[in-house]
């Protein structure tokens, strides 16, 4: 597990000699296992605060640390699941994952890192599916691999980029489902920044919920989930905290609330 500090960070994009600024300004600081989520509106800089943290791409200004250490690109510390599954066509499901773990491990021994593939197959699923090659597994199936893939390599950070905005509700849901359960197990959480559109997704995964404003991205309020966990669908659609909660964020996200935390006289308790 490890923690995550972004610090003033700006970034701009030259084009054709004009500048057009991404980020300005973002803060953010992640706790040793906490689920943080990221939402905003479309080109808010939601992605580019993965890609900046993720290494794959520097800020103009500010710094990027994990556990202390500034970030100077790609590293195995790092977990990242994306929107368009990005495992590699050319290998079976098995072969995703056993590749992972065999590139990121000192442990060289085949049987060792096989017995490791087949077991996170099996946590999501898809040990059936394991000579599948992804052109033929369903979007479901594909973000399930991913995950596995992703668990495996066991980083200290995942990094999530709405890796389920492409899914029907089902198998969001069940997906969402999986993560928790995933993510809860042995009692160790994973430090997660988690990429969403969506307002009840966050609600349903986050310990908290940093809000951005349109272009140039910053963070415009970071609210707090008070829910306890583990959480049921059914018990929060139920709850008249978190349909307040869910309105003041829409409110937020719609532009009809400052995001000012101080003051807010329609603020929910517990935000």
């Amino acid at each position: 597990m490890a923690t995550i500090d972004l610090k003033d960070i700006s970034l701009s994009y030259g084009n054709n000699g004009t500048a057009h600024q991404a980020l300005s300004g973002v803060n953010l600081s992640i706790e040793d296992g906490e689920f943080v989520s990221l939402i905003g509106p479309s080109g808010c800089g939601k992605s580019t605060i993965i890609d900046v943290l993720s290494g794959l791409k520097s800020p103009t200004y500010g710094s990027v640390l994990v556990d202390g250490v500034p970030v100077d690109g790609p590293g195995t510390d790092r977990g990242i699941v994306f929107q368009d599954y990005s495992l590699f066509p050319w290998m079976t499901t098995f072969e995703n994952i056993s590749f992972a773990i065999e590139h990121t491990k000192t442990t060289k021994d085949r049987k060792s890192i096989d017995e490791k593939a087949h077991s996170f197959l099996e946590l999501v699923g898809l040990e059936k599916f394991k000579d599948t090659y992804p052109n033929n597994l369903s979007g479901g199936m594909r973000q399930r691999a991913a995950i596995a893939r992703m668990f495996s390599i066991d980083p200290k950070v995942f990094i999530m980029d709405e890796p389920f905005g492409a899914l029907d509700s089902l198998n969001r849901s069940n997906m969402q489902d999986l993560l928790l359960r995933l993510w809860s197990a042995g009692g160790q959480h994973k430090t997660v920044l988690f990429v969403t559109h969506d307002v009840d997704e966050a609600l349903l995964l986050s310990d908290r919920i940093a809000v951005m404003s349109p272009s140039p991205g910053r963070i415009q309020e970071i609210i707090d989930v008070p829910f306890s966990r583990p959480r049921r669908r059914k018990d929060l659609s139920v709850s008249r905290d978190y349909t307040d909660l869910k309105a003041y964020m829409l409110s937020i996200l719609h532009g009809e609330s400052s995001g000012d935390t101080q003051g807010l006289e329609n603020k929910p308790k517990g935000s």
